[in-house]
């Protein structure tokens, strides 16, 4: 008969075993959110059920360096895709800037990635005139961002685990820094 501690091995050996059992499946723990907490500013927030992997989203910083999605493991992240020609995308741009200075940047990360294309000079400008310092400058490398995550929609949030899991997305803008918002968040982390 099985012991109803699926670890449980007799003698030392098996103690032991049991233990580095334990600790693996504490390491790769992912995070799963709760449709519960999908409501008031939230509402509109679409779980993903079961959360899938995400592609591999190449973009850039403000230096022009390649960033990938997959190099930003072990943080969560909420990707959001925006432009400075997208006036709910400029009216949500405050709050997410909000959001990051609420919840440090070591366990949680807010990926505005710009979608300017032409008007990229702009976005510079645009974070000085907001007064946006809590956010990190991206753009999108090769206007592929759209198309590669599934987004049809500016603005689009896409809430991201520390394993590289779709956890939810949000269409449209929204209004991050509420409590349900950072609570969703931190449910993520």
């Amino acid at each position: 008969m099985a012991h109803p501690n699926r670890y449980f091995l007799p003698g030392r050996r098996g103690v032991l075993a049991g233990a580095a059992s334990l600790v693996a499946a504490a390491g790769t723990a992912q995070a799963e959110v709760s449709a519960s907490l999908a409501k008031g500013p939230m509402a509109r927030f679409k779980i993903t059920s079961p959360p899938k992997p995400m592609p591999d989203l190449e973009f850039l910083n403000a230096d022009d360096k390649t960033i990938r999605l997959a190099d930003l493991t072990d943080k969560v992240r909420l990707i959001n895709l925006w432009a400075t020609w997208c006036a709910p995308c400029v009216k949500e741009m405050p709050s997410l800037d909000r959001l990051q200075a609420a919840i440090p940047k070591r366990k949680f990360l807010v990926l505005p990635i710009s979608l300017d294309g032409p008007s990229k000079a702009k976005v510079a400008p645009f974070y000085k005139e907001r007064k946006l310092s809590d956010l990190g400058i991206y753009y999108d490398k090769g206007r592929k961002a759209m198309s590669v995550l599934g987004v049809s929609l500016l603005p689009t949030s896409i809430l991201v685990d520390p394993a590289g899991r779709e956890l939810g997305r949000l269409e449209g803008d929204a209004d991050w820094d509420t409590p349900e918002g950072i609570a969703l968040m931190e449910a993520a982390l």
